[in-house]
């Protein structure tokens, strides 16, 4: 990993910990040895926007959910009850940053157990990006029932 996207992660931190940016200014300099002016720690954390963290959050939710996954199939194998991912629900969710030439974009997880990131563009083509695994029919038919219903009940 570059310097530079350590110092943007680390500065996503203190941002969710609502650290101000003069304190991070300082601690970017303490942390990292790199002397930075306010303005380019204002423009920095400006460009976290067009950062896809949701991929690096999407990859940590899917290595929890992979473990939970086995811990059920391993407990399951004893007792010969239903399929590990017997809700068979699809977990959509939608992002709160803005995306160039994005309406709306977020990440999914099928039932399947397949999963990626969404965007739908500005003319209402929905499109996925960085998916893993290949979702089922069935499991896009669920995608797409589900966020229209998200879409329904948004303000």
């Amino acid at each position: 990993m570059s310097t530079d996207n350590e110092i943007k992660k680390f500065m996503a931190q203190k941002i969710k910990e609502e650290v101000s940016l003069a304190d991070i200014q300082k601690l970017i300099e303490e942390k990292f040895k790199k002397r930075m002016t306010f303005l380019d720690v204002r423009l920095l954390a400006s460009s976290l926007d067009s950062i896809d963290w949701e991929q690096e959050a999407a990859k940590e939710t899917a290595e929890e959910e992979a473990e939970k996954e086995a811990a059920e199939a391993e407990k399951e194998e004893g007792e010969g009850d239903a399929p590990a991912d017997a809700t068979g629900q699809c977990v959509v969710e939608i992002s709160k940053l803005v995306k160039p030439g994005a309406a709306a974009h977020g990440s999914v997880k099928f039932p399947s157990g397949a999963s990626g990131n969404w965007v739908l563009d500005q003319t209402g083509r929905l499109g996925m990006e960085k998916s893993e695994g290949e979702p089922s029919e069935d499991d896009l038919k669920a995608f797409q029932t589900e966020l229209q219903t998200m879409f329904a009940k948004s303000p």
